[in-house]
């Protein structure tokens, strides 16, 4: 009876109730332990349970579940090491300008930077949080080195690194200048003419691409490691560490869903400062602003830890569909028809050095999998283009 709670209360730190009861001639010790609002652990160690399981909390896990036990997000935390010297007033112009055009904010006119920050919720007992220092901090890195993105270009494996670069900044300026680089190092802008004016677009379309990066600032783990952008000859991979709500999976993201942001506070700020325009509608945009470019559905998945959103370019649109499967002799027609605009049954089997039997079979199953389509007559006059 003496044991049992002070055992509990040194290797648990929690008081509980040990009563001895009697029932059918027999008696029983009863411990009646009251819920607890804060996180217990044993030995210093936090657990969890996982199906019939034990496990450790450790890491970010142990960080995030601490937090959320005490009702606070990652971007909710005080961060004791920054003034306000280290706030860039410019980022905080630049954010009015956006809040004014947004009419979002109807104290936006103030002039007290104090007041702003106060009234962003940025502020707790007059000390920045980590979200001002985000959002607003001249040198975000250095309070949390890995408040950067890191952009590569690929060849034709992930090995093939050719060149990268990294952006750092606050994240009002992040998704700008990650944008600028990308349009002046990274991406091909195709050439067109308007009559006699000449046009430059992107390879991809530009307001995906930037709501991917808005996405990836807003809902990162900024424990982990940085945004990672990848850009291939036939695609471009944005990657942010992190996960989605227990009762969110990847095709809630491809309709309108709740929105609970990892980092509330900065997502907060960006709406009333006009960056995003609705909670719950980013991947939705991304999706819609990738069929209006004519390109395939952007692919969403959870990878090495991270959410990982990948836009395909039109020509990758045909070999991209894993379940495919195309053989050496169809990739082959694929490439001639890029190059010719068509090709009938005869010049495939030159070209692969086959019967007409096994022309046939394949070109029938391009046709099955719609990325080829059968033109003119039958017999001699038909051909195949690309669909």
């Amino acid at each position: 009876m003496d044991d049992i709670p002070n055992k509990m209360q040194t290797q648990l730190g929690i008081i509980c109730d040990v009563d001895l009861k009697e029932s059918e001639g027999k008696e029983y010790i009863e411990i009646d332990v009251k819920p607890y609002d804060v996180p217990i652990s044993y030995h210093g160690k936090y657990h969890y349970r996982s199906g019939s399981t034990k496990q450790e909390l450790k890491g970010s896990s142990l960080n995030e579940f601490l937090l959320k036990k005490a009702g606070k997000t990652w971007d909710d935390v005080v961060e004791p090491r920054a003034k306000l010297e280290d706030i860039d007033h410019s980022a905080i112009e630049a954010f009015k300008k956006g809040a004014i055009a947004s009419k979002r904010l109807p104290f936006i006119e103030e002039e007290d930077v104090n007041q702003i920050l106060d009234n962003l919720m940025l502020l707790e007992d007059g000390k920045l949080k980590r979200s001002a220092v985000l959002l607003f901090g001249k040198n975000p890195c250095r309070f949390f080195i890995n408040a950067f993105v890191k952009i590569g270009r690929f060849g034709e494996t992930d090995d093939d690194l050719r060149f990268q670069e990294v952006i750092e900044g606050n994240a009002y300026q992040l998704a700008d200048k990650t944008l600028e680089m990308l349009d002046r190092k990274f991406l091909i802008s195709p050439i067109s003419y308007d009559g006699l004016q000449r046009v430059e677009s992107w390879e991809y379309p530009y307001e995906a691409i930037r709501e991917v990066i808005l996405n990836a600032i807003v809902h990162r783990d900024y424990m982990g490691a940085p945004i990672q952008i990848s850009v291939y000859d036939d695609k471009l991979m944005v990657w942010n560490e992190g996960t989605l709500p227990e009762d969110l999976r990847i095709e809630d993201l491809k309709r309108k869903h709740s929105s609970r942001p990892h980092n509330p506070i900065l997502a907060s700020a960006f709406f009333k400062g006009g960056l995003i325009e609705a909670w719950g509608r980013g991947t939705i945009k991304i999706i819609n602003e990738c069929k209006k470019a004519g390109l395939p559905e952007p692919i969403i998945e959870y990878v090495s830890g991270g959410i990982s959103v990948t836009i395909l370019k039109k020509e990758s649109a045909l070999l991209n569909k894993v379940s495919l499967d195309l053989n050496a002799r169809q990739l082959k027609a694929i490439d001639y028809l890029k190059q010719h605009g068509r090709i009938t049954n005869k010049i495939y089997q030159q070209i692969n050095t086959i019967s007409r039997e096994t022309a046939t079979i394949d070109l029938r199953k391009l046709i099955e999998n719609e990325i080829v389509k059968a033109m003119g007559k039958k017999g001699a006059g038909s051909y195949y283009i690309l669909k």
